[in-house]
């Protein structure tokens, strides 16, 4: 595990288990349809419960789903979060269709939610680098870049005292530590 400060927030890699988390938001890689798919979000839902996918179902009738790079929030079930929030990154077709302007707005728009909501600690799965192929190491560039960018901002509304970037494997962690200090 690595840990830099930026500001009044720590901001954590590690190895793990998002689903085993505690704190007040987790952010699932969801599918524009909010109804639950394959990799991590598969998994938030079966760990979570049925609660999760019924917020997801009413959102769905309220606004149609969630584009890439939005974000939405629903409870967290049986989680140990408080919160779920759903962002929707960028199926890799190479990087000439603006893959990284949307993942950079997956990480903008749930850390922005996350202050609307007042949270102060939010983890992160590794945005669209599964099923959705987004290359690991342009991928871990642009959540870094992002999640540093909004925390150098002057933001008064920025409660976040700690995110926590989750990785699904020591190899992914080994890549956001590598670089991590690049973006402090």
């Amino acid at each position: 595990m690595k840990t830099i400060q930026i500001g009044r927030t720590a901001v954590s890699v590690r190895t793990g288990d998002i689903t085993a988390w505690s704190g007040d938001i987790i952010v699932n890689a969801a599918n524009s349809g909010l109804l639950g798919g394959k990799g991590v979000d598969g998994v938030i839902h079966a760990v979570g419960g049925p609660e999760i996918m019924e917020e997801c179902k009413k959102i769905r009738q309220l606004q149609g789903g969630c584009p890439p790079g939005h974000a939405v929030l629903t409870c967290a079930g049986l989680l140990k979060a408080k919160h779920v929030i759903h962002t929707v990154g960028p199926i890799w077709e190479g990087g000439g269709r603006g893959e990284d302007h949307t993942l950079a707005e997956c990480y903008r728009s749930s850390l922005q939610l996350a202050n609307e909501v007042g949270a102060r600690t939010i983890a992160f799965p590794n945005i669209s680098t599964g099923i959705y192929e987004y290359p690991k190491p342009f991928a871990c560039d642009v959540a870094l870049k992002s999640i540093t960018n909004y925390l150098k901002e002057e933001r008064p509304e920025n409660r976040l005292e700690e995110i926590d970037l989750i990785c699904f494997d020591p190899e992914n962690e080994k890549l956001y530590v590598q670089r991590l200090e690049q973006f402090a």
